[in-house]
């Protein structure tokens, strides 16, 4: 199978897999539309036989997200947007004063390292709906509580200017909102701050444009739906 590409004239190009799976592909492609460059979208869809080869044709690392830009090559989600911070500084991807800065990388470094317990119990899916699947697995609530912990915290003291984590959509709202999605997918329940902070950034609109070309693949990864989430997945208890 071919690599799926959108085809653009710049020497920038973004390598990532499927928009309904790959939560770090989509921060790298939030904060490359940040920047609002135009580049070419190349999708290599995960679990294919095929798939290890494709991606190795750009990424040293066999991973994606993989940005290019000429003879540059970035292989890691964060430093594709040091990388784009640079290259790009009147896009704003991170706060403008250096403790809001601080902070916002603080944070989108606690997201990149962090969380694996909600990772495993809930993957990331668009296409779904599954309300309850994956609460009852060990850590999950914690890292839910970590989260909005985060979110409140960064809203209140920081994001008085906007509806995002420092206002302005950054590089930090790029890094959570993957997370959004999840909760949207699991249904889960979340207070007044975060689920308000949760609904503006799925309304965000380079959001809804990964959601609506989420919607259309046609590519399946079983482990990811719901009869393979944790093994035969059953709804936790309400």
């Amino acid at each position: 199978m071919a690599e799926a590409t959108v085809q653009t004239s710049t020497s920038l190009k973004l390598v990532i897999a499927n928009k309904n799976y790959s939560s770090w592909s989509l921060r790298g492609w939030l904060a490359l539309k940040l920047t609002g460059a135009p580049f070419e979208e190349i999708v290599v869809p995960l679990r294919l036989p095929e798939t290890r080869e494709l991606i190795m044709r750009h990424s040293p690392s066999g991973k994606v997200p993989c940005l290019i830009d000429g003879e540059i090559t970035v292989w890691e989600s964060l430093a594709i947007v040091e990388y784009l911070a640079e290259k790009f500084p009147a896009a704003g991807l991170w706060p403008s004063e250096v403790g809001a800065r601080a902070h916002a990388r603080a944070i989108s470094s606690e997201m990149h390292g962090g969380f694996l317990m909600l990772r495993k119990a809930m993957p990331m899916n668009v296409r779904e709906s599954l309300p309850g699947y994956g609460m009852s697995q060990d850590g999950v609530q914690a890292d839910i509580n970590r989260i909005e912990s985060i979110w409140r915290d960064a809203r209140s003291r920081y994001g008085a200017g906007g509806d995002f984590l420092f206002g302005a959509f950054s590089a930090a709202d790029a890094m959570f909102a993957p997370v959004a999605l999840r909760f949207k997918t699991y249904g889960v329940t979340l207070g007044e701050s975060a689920a308000a902070y949760a609904e503006a950034l799925l309304a965000h609109p380079a959001l809804a444009e990964w959601v609506a070309a989420a919607k259309v693949e046609s590519w399946m990864i079983p482990d990811y739906e719901k009869d393979g989430i944790n093994g035969p997945a059953a709804p936790a208890a309400s």
